[in-house]
Parts: C-alpha cells; structure tokens; sequence
C-alpha cells in the first residue's frame, strides 16, 4: 500500500531526513521547507545567566565557539565526535535531537548539562525539559506536523562547575558509537554538591543516571562513592545488544571504564573557573 505523501517538512541540515527519504523511512514529502533563514533557529548567545543555542545551528560551529566551549565543554566535545567534518558543517544539533537516538551524542551532552528545549507551535511557544522530547528509539513527542524544535537553553557555569563527553566507538566509515557518557557537576571542596549523568544508549530513550547522581551528591568524591554510584549507574541502566555494534554484556562492562574516567575529568576541570 502506498503510503500518502505529507504536504511539507522542516528542513536544516537534512542529513538524516534526506536519508531517511531516500530509504523509505520517512513517508514522502511534497515540499522540504528551509527554516536556516528563520533567524531564531540559528542563534548563539548569551541570554542572563543562559547560553541560548538554536536548532539550526550547524554542529560544527559548536566546536569551536567561544562561549561553548567556555560554559558547555561536553557540548563541544560531543559535537567534534559527530560524524566527519563535511556532514558536521551542515548537520545541526536541532536535527540531533529530534531525530531521537537514545546514543546520540549532543543529546547525550545536552541531558548531563541541564538543556530544556523551546519548541514552537500554532498556539505559541513552550520550554521543555530535554528529557520531556523523547518516546522511544527514534520516537519523538514532537508532533511532526504541529511542533517545531526551535532551540535550546542551558545555564552558564558559574566558576566550580565543569562537564565532560566522551565515548567509545567502532569506525564504519561513519563512527558510532558503542556507548557513550556525558558528566556536569558542580565541586565545593572535596564534595560533589550537585551532579548529572547521562549515558546512550542505555535505555529506550536518552538515559540520566539519576540514582548513581544521588549517590555522589552531597558525597565527598571517594573510591567508596565512586564504586558506589557505578553498582547504581549498573542497577538502573538497561543495555541492549546491537548486533551491529556491541551486546549487552560488553557496554555493561565498558560503561564502568568511561563513567570513571568521565568522571574523573569533570572533577578536575571543575577546580577551574571558565575563561
């Protein structure tokens, strides 16, 4: 059975959704509308005490902007993992997000930093939290013909926070990854006074490790609360094989090596106050 045409999309960088076309993913589409123009969409700056970026803007740009990489370093890094430079100069982190991959890494980034989205409809605009976006693999709350995903918020650091991004991946021509961490955190001596985790994939959607969160928060950072937080982080999580990539044992395995190390990074970073 043929599936109808819908009257139009939103069009950025359009590296899934072209894909996604050309493989019969996505039903056909009679119009692809261009929303670079739209000038909110390809905003970078500083909003009070928020760093506001736009859907549109392209990841690339992320990787080297002076106020992301001063208040948003796992964003940063994030993004100079995606894909290689021709599809980071026009793929964006709108695009990232909706597409809704529970290992996609500037989602991944974004949960850890505290990211609420703006999303936009005929009866106006709305700030959700990141977490609210996501249904399932590759399932967004966004309403595909009433909602656009306009942009995103998240709070400037404050001078004894700091956040990291890293992962581990198996190239295939187009790197994915196997598995994935992102850490914010905020240091008050040698205690953790607050601390969000985010991990992909593990789970159906965008993953926060909140009980491994509660274990360090409030905590002194100690090889005790440390192992204490990864049997948390362990317990909650729900890895998946891809046959493709990794099963389920190994991530389990692996997740332990990149949380601490995550970890490890942001606490050190977070001595320093941002440039």
């Amino acid at each position: 059975m043929l599936t109808a045409p819908k009257p139009l999309a939103p069009l950025a960088g359009g590296t899934d959704l072209l894909l996604d076309l050309q493989q019969g993913r996505h039903p056909p589409v009679r119009t692809l509308l261009d929303v670079t123009s739209v000038a909110e969409m390809t905003r970078l700056e500083r909003r009070g005490d928020q760093l506001y970026i736009g859907a549109a803007v392209p990841v690339a740009r992320l990787t080297r902007d002076p106020l992301v990489v001063a208040h948003a370093r796992a964003l940063t890094e994030a993004c100079a993992l995606i894909a290689g430079p021709q599809v980071r100069n026009v793929a964006t982190l709108g695009g990232n997000v909706a597409h809704a991959l529970p290992a996609a890494d500037g989602t991944i980034a974004l949960l850890a930093l505290g990211a609420e989205a703006e999303v936009a409809s005929l009866e106006g605009s709305r700030w959700v939290p990141l977490r609210e976006l996501f249904l399932g693999p590759g399932r967004s709350a966004l309403h595909p013909e009433r909602e656009l995903l306009v942009g995103f918020s998240l709070p400037l650091l404050e001078g004894n926070d700091a956040s990291c991004f890293r992962r581990v991946m198996r190239p295939q021509g187009v790197a994915l990854p196997i598995l994935n961490c992102a850490v914010w955190l905020v240091r008050r001596g040698d205690e953790v006074d607050d601390i969000r985790i985010a991990i992909g994939p593990a789970d159906a959607v965008p993953f926060r490790a909140t009980q491994a969160e509660e274990c360090l928060r409030g905590q002194p950072l100690t090889d005790t609360t440390v192992q204490q937080a990864t049997q948390a982080l362990l317990e909650q999580a729900r890895f998946r094989t891809s046959p493709r990539r990794a099963s389920a044992d190994y991530r389990r395995h692996l997740v332990i090596f990149l949380f601490h190390d995550t970890l490890r990074i942001a606490w050190e970073r977070a001595t320093s106050p941002p440039s």
